[in-house]
């Protein structure tokens, strides 16, 4: 998700521009209520009327009270509840015209010509069909007497916006879909869980997961849980070998000491022969081999529940620009598909990305599986090949121009989700390319205590699904360079890599400056962003940032839940971030909090006055026994003065006895347990690119030649960067250009892509209680 343009008028509309039809259908993801509050809610401040079809296609054929006009409030509580409200079956009837014409009928008759659709690529289709058929509708409806000119007149054309919503991230043309992540959490949670019993019984466990054509979850979720093996159908094995090629690997891996063996299956996993692989079949021949398996089909379990913070947020997203989409829509517009495209909201033609879905499926059929991987996003074959990397040890022996390196790896900083799993992935990748990984345990102070030995492959190898840091971390920066340099060059480390925070990137600009002065900083360098405060330059997302972000939507949930309960309650909940306000703002539009205060936007007394009055509006136009809790959501940084407790105390004392207050820290709940899905594979996708680029820029000296200067020496200013995130594309940028981005004194970047959020968060839950709705005393 990266930053958008949004705009709103805070004055009530009193023209209704139009009325806008959302429907859901297909199979149910989470994340479709948040798309439906946000489609709801932005329709409403936009001046248009909003209309919930229920059960999908089906209700729009049955019409009546199957189609329901939403008010402001009809959505509260949507965003944390996963499947769809609004209901969702399947409509054997609207694929006949018959079917099609009755819902046409049943639109006019509510003034309805605009319809959002959130489903998959059948769901759309269908949509699609209605908008090319609607003019041969009308004419029929007219003609067989059941509307009038005058009412289809206004209503000549039917404007359809698409939102993709599917498990499997099998769409075309859009890099994620809503609920393909969420999926990827109930995955990797039953996956974890597996691995703790595999390991106690010393057990193989064959995982088959959802996916008839597309392999996303099964990979990903390898790649997350540090599988041994996964089936997927783009990537199919050879027949009459991938038997034995399997079970040579896991005897390899049993053999060098592993217990434990977890195998990850599509449902419609193939052979090049397109011959299907059952998870049953996997398990006779691991049993064959002497090998206690056991088989889970995890099933329903994978669509269900919370929807994650990532698919709230990249579903209320969706819904904005779907109505933006409507409203923009001329007769002459082919029907758009909000698809995240390099990290931007971009409308694709909408059947474009349904006929390229097919040519996947069609792509296997006709075994041109290079093909099918083509047509899927740049990261699946990218993740792919990371999986491979780090998974099976090719024992290679480092070619004459890549030498072997020593890499030193190290943790800086406060811990974060998903710095272990990216010190697995650069051990692994190291060693496969021959090089040594050097462990600096417990930070700088660590290695000038000579606390560092070499790691092998299975000293790491459950360290994907491991929170916090193996190699302990500390805060401090690298200060005493004339020793850090001394141990660096005894230790005989060439090349190293920082995984952490601030301090991390700080201590890296000091190697990088010393380096005239001391010959071993004169190696590669290069650091992973690795805080959950994600205010690192050189990156718009850190290691650790969604993990703690998932971990303070969870708490807010469940404060939420108890401020419900109490009805009439207001939480102020403070979150972690430092000066910045990444954690408070993206946390605000995942839980639907009130207001948000961060540094980037200041705290006044002004600003807290606005917020009780909307609240004693707000409270006071709620009926009895109705009211919901409310949150609103303060960074630790933002005031010295309205503290926690000082904003509840306000609150509260000018509510006028229509709510009270309570406070709450969430502290270092936030730092998360298990790393999330999303944490694990920025995490290996960073640390196979950072031992690229470690080798890129090692050169090494001529051993031919006489020279005092050590085995690997550069100077050049390329080779000290930060790996990152930047649009769609993973990048080094060099920290000589990154300080001039860098605000110094408040430990964070100059960049902010997440800045305009905020105004939306603002939206979605201040603009439909109106300065005069009447208030209810109790």
């Amino acid at each position: 998700m990266s930053t958008f343009e949004f705009s709103f008028n805070n004055d009530n509309v009193k023209s209704v521009k139009k009325r806008i039809g959302l429907l859901t259908s297909g199979g149910d993801s989470s994340g479709m209520n948040a798309a439906v509050r946000s489609i709801v809610r932005v329709a409403i401040s936009q001046g248009c009327e909003a209309y919930a079809i229920y059960e999908g296609y089906e209700g729009l054929v049955q019409g009546g009270n199957m189609i329901k006009k939403f008010e402001w409030s009809d959505v509260r509580g949507y965003l944390s509840i996963g499947g769809t409200l609004i209901r969702t079956v399947r409509c054997q009837s609207f694929r006949e015209h018959k079917g099609r014409q009755q819902a046409a009928y049943n639109l006019i008759k509510n003034g309805i010509d605009a319809l959002i659709v959130c489903g998959g690529d059948g769901t759309l289709t269908g949509a699609d069909t209605l908008r090319s058929e609607w003019p041969g509708l009308l004419k029929e409806l007219v003609q067989t007497g059941k509307l009038t000119e005058e009412e289809v007149t206004p209503h000549t054309y039917l404007t359809i916006v698409g939102i993709v919503c599917s498990i499997d991230n099998d769409m075309a043309l859009t890099d994620i879909t809503i609920g393909a992540v969420t999926s990827l959490h109930r995955i990797c949670e039953a996956v974890d869980c597996i691995s703790s019993t595999a390991f106690s019984h010393s057990r193989a466990f064959v995982i088959e997961v959802m996916g008839r054509h597309c392999g996303w979850l099964a990979l990903m979720a390898a790649i997350s849980s540090g599988a041994d093996y996964v089936f997927i159908p783009e990537r199919p094995p050879e027949a009459g070998k991938w038997k034995e090629e399997m079970l040579d690997a896991i005897e390899q891996q049993r053999e060098a000491g592993k217990r434990n063996t977890i195998i990850i299956v599509a449902e419609g996993a193939i052979d090049d022969n397109l011959e299907h692989i059952k998870a049953d079949d996997i398990r006779k021949l691991l049993v064959e081999a002497k090998i206690d398996t056991r088989v889970t089909t995890l099933g329903h379990i994978q669509r269900g529940g919370r929807p994650c913070a990532y698919d709230r947020n990249l579903a209320t997203l969706q819904g904005v620009e779907a109505v933006e989409a409507v409203l923009r829509a001329t007769p002459d517009t082919p029907s758009p598909m909000i698809s995240v495209r390099e990290n931007k909201f971009v409308c694709e033609p909408l059947m474009k990305a349904v006929k390229l879905t097919h040519q996947v499926a069609e792509a296997i059929a006709e075994k041109n599986f290079r093909r099918a991987m083509e047509l899927r996003d740049p990261e699946f074959s990218a993740g792919y090949e990371a999986y491979l990397s780090t998974t099976f040890m090719k024992n290679k022996a480092p070619s004459q121009a890549n030498h072997s390196l020593k890499i030193g790896i190290i943790h800086i900083g406060a811990p974060a989700g998903g710095m272990n799993a990216a010190t697995r992935a650069a051990v692994r990748v190291a060693i496969n390319h021959g090089h040594k990984p050097i462990a600096i345990y417990n930070g700088f102070s660590g290695l000038l205590n000579e606390n560092v030995r070499e790691l092998s492959w299975l000293d790491v190898d459950d360290w994907a699904s491991k929170g916090g840091s193996e190699l302990g971390t500390t805060k401090t920066e690298a200060d005493s360079l004339e020793l850090i340099a001394c141990q660096l060059q005894k230790q005989g480390i060439n090349a190293l890599l920082l995984i952490g925070g601030f301090e991390a990137y700080s201590s890296l600009i000091k190697l990088s400056k010393a380096r005239d002065k001391y010959p071993a900083f004169c190696i590669p360098m290069v650091c992973i962003p690795a805080t959950i405060s994600n205010n690192v330059p050189g990156t718009e997302f850190s290691l650790g940032s969604d993990t703690s972000l998932n971990a303070i939507v969870d708490g807010c949930d469940v404060i939420k839940q108890s401020a419900s309960a109490s009805r009439r309650r207001v939480f102020v909940v403070e979150v972690h971030g430092g000066n910045c306000g990444y954690l408070a703002v993206m946390a605000g539009l995942a839980v639907g909090a009130t207001n948000i205060y961060a540094p980037e936007y200041g705290l006044s007394l002004k600003i807290l006055q606005e917020d009780v009055n909307h609240l004693v509006r707000r409270f006071g136009a709620d009926k009895k026994r109705t009211s919901s809790g409310r949150l609103i959501l303060r960074n630790e940084s933002v005031s010295s003065t309205y503290t926690t407790d000082v904003i509840a105390n306000i609150m509260q004392t000018e509510g006028q006895g229509l709510y009270d207050s309570r406070t709450s820290i969430l502290g270092h709940i936030q730092q998360g347990g298990s790393p999330s899905p999303m944490d694990r594979i920025r995490a290996k996708t960073f640390a196979v690119k950072c031992v690229h680029f470690l080798e890129k820029h090692a050169h090494f000296s001529d051993p031919s030649e006489k020279t005092k200067l050590p085995e690997v020496y550069t100077k050049d200013p390329e080779s000290v960067a930060v790996i990152g995130i930047i649009g769609a594309k993973i990048v080094c940028t060099p920290v000589s250009e990154l300080e001039l981005e860098t605000e110094f004194d408040k430990r964070k970047s100059k960049k902010a892509w997440w800045l305009n959020v905020k105004p939306l968060v603002e939206l979605l839950s201040k603009w439909g209680y109106s300065d005069n709705e009447p208030i209810e005393k109790f």
